[in-house]
């Protein structure tokens, strides 16, 4: 019996393992997990993520244990919000660590999330089975921009406040019930003491939960169907007559050692950043923001953090231009479909949707259009696993021009994410329309651009040099 549950017996942990299975998880998720013998420095970045989880939680405990979610104004006549993070800032025993740290410790999760979602992107690992796998990710990037959100206005300074109102007000671009929404998500008729109040909840209690629980389901799911790998080799398919994958190595030691290199790197930057550049020249503490809210003065720029700037971009390049552009495009649709070769039937159906569709453009304002394609930057990385339609999965072996689409990819979302920082201004407004087409349609032509070349052969096993 005991043989078959695989546990200790005797001693402290025998008794564990009766009531817990504390030594089969131990076994399943780490020694006698098989990872692939060829990871790179690509794949830091999924433990790093978990470590910057675990930081901002443990910071965020001791930062709600001297901060006031209160608007309302002090003796001094400043917001008693504001009040609690200079407090923490000047009174509290190394609360200015905690607070860099915590502040730090933001950007850097988006930073490893990031590349840990590009990592996913030039090898494949969103494809078959590993479609549920990069849903709950693509669930946790949604879920940390909401925490990030939710938590921007805590501070309660200037940038705090206004970005909030910004973001908050887009929510009443949406038909019939835009202005309801808005008010019901600020708690108000503005931005005050009961959206103060919300934000901190769902950033110290909800999100959170859901946050951990996603990420518990991502593992999980890892686990389950197993690691890919640079080549995009699937090491279950070669087995020795134990059932070990003859291109596997057991999780723990090898890649936990491997991993606290990884960690070791990441928190020498780290360190180097809290300690010598914790606003990082305004990018990562915004110095409007160390300035008190007042609803009555307006910063001569509101601008998200850098990493919402990308998709801010997006929203900031739809104008009434833009849904005159998608209405000649429609019509431009609708003759081509007038010259087309199909039955009389389908042509009436393509050229109504088509007009529909022009009419929906000109209906709804711009603005509506641009939280569209804000939250649908988003949204479509979810189907990425059903887009690609490459016969490999690796970027390894794909075609040459392949490469460089990815490259001018990954370009044009940094400039996106730079112009989105800057005040608006016509080359810039100009260049974020542009390369938010590109981005759609990277995408959205996926599964015709993906399976043209000439692809190299995988082989059959993993491709590893020793180092």
């Amino acid at each position: 019996m005991a043989s078959e549950k695989n546990v200790t017996t005797t001693g402290l942990l025998g008794w564990i393992d009766t009531r817990f299975p504390l030594t089969k998880l131990y076994k399943e998720h780490l020694s006698e997990y098989y990872a692939p013998k060829n990871f790179n420095f690509w794949y830091f970045f999924g433990s790093l993520a978990m470590v910057v989880l675990a930081l901002q939680i443990i910071t965020g405990i001791f930062l709600t244990m001297h901060y006031k979610p209160d608007a309302s104004l002090n003796a001094a006549g400043v917001p008693v919000a504001f009040a609690s993070v200079e407090y923490i800032m000047r009174e509290v025993p190394f609360g200015w660590l905690i607070r860099y740290m915590h502040s730090t410790g933001a950007s850097a999760f988006f930073v490893v999330v990031y590349l840990h979602m590009w990592r996913g992107l030039i090898y494949g690992s969103y494809r078959s089975p590993r479609e549920l796998i990069w849903i709950f990710g693509c669930a946790i990037f949604l879920c940390l921009m909401a925490e990030a959100f939710f938590g921007y206005l805590l501070p309660w300074g200037q940038m705090s406040y206004w970005g909030a109102q910004v973001i908050v007000n887009l929510f009443a671009a949406v038909p019939l019930i835009g202005p309801d929404l808005s008010v019901w998500i600020r708690g108000d008729f503005v931005v005050g003491d009961a959206t103060l109040n919300r934000f901190f909840a769902f950033h110290v209690i909800a999100i959170p939960l859901v946050l951990v629980g996603l990420v518990a389901a991502h593992i999980i799911a890892l686990h389950e169907v197993g690691s890919n790998n640079p080549d995009g080799v699937e090491i279950k398919k070669n087995k020795n007559a134990e059932g070990i994958p003859l291109d596997g190595i057991p999780f723990h030691p090898y890649y936990s050692v491997h991993d606290i290199l990884g960690i070791a790197g990441f928190l020498i930057l780290f360190c180097a950043v809290v300690f010598f550049a914790p606003e990082l020249g305004g990018y990562f503490l915004e110095f409007n923001n160390f300035i008190p809210a007042d609803p009555l003065v307006t910063p001569p720029h509101i601008a998200p953090v850098w990493y919402f700037t990308p998709f801010y971009s997006m929203l900031r390049a739809v104008t009434d231009l833009f849904t005159w552009v998608m209405v000649a495009s429609a019509g431009l649709g609708a003759l081509a479909v007038l010259r087309a070769r199909w039955p009389m039937m389908i042509k009436g159906g393509a050229i109504a949707a088509l007009l529909v569709l022009a009419i929906t453009f000109r209906v709804f304002d711009a603005k509506f259009w641009g939280v569209v394609i804000m939250g649908g930057a988003v949204i479509i990385l979810f189907f990425l696993p059903w887009l690609d339609h490459s016969p490999v999965k690796s970027i390894r072996y794909r075609p040459n021009w392949h490469k460089a689409l990815y490259m001018v990819f990954l370009v044009n979302f940094f400039i996106l994410g730079y112009l989105g920082v800057l005040p608006p201004f016509p080359f810039g407004q100009a260049y974020s329309l542009v390369g938010t087409v590109f981005y759609f349609a990277f995408f959205a032509l996926m599964p015709i651009w993906s399976r043209i070349g000439d692809f190299k052969p995988v082989p059959e096993r993993v491709t590893f040099k020793p180092h």
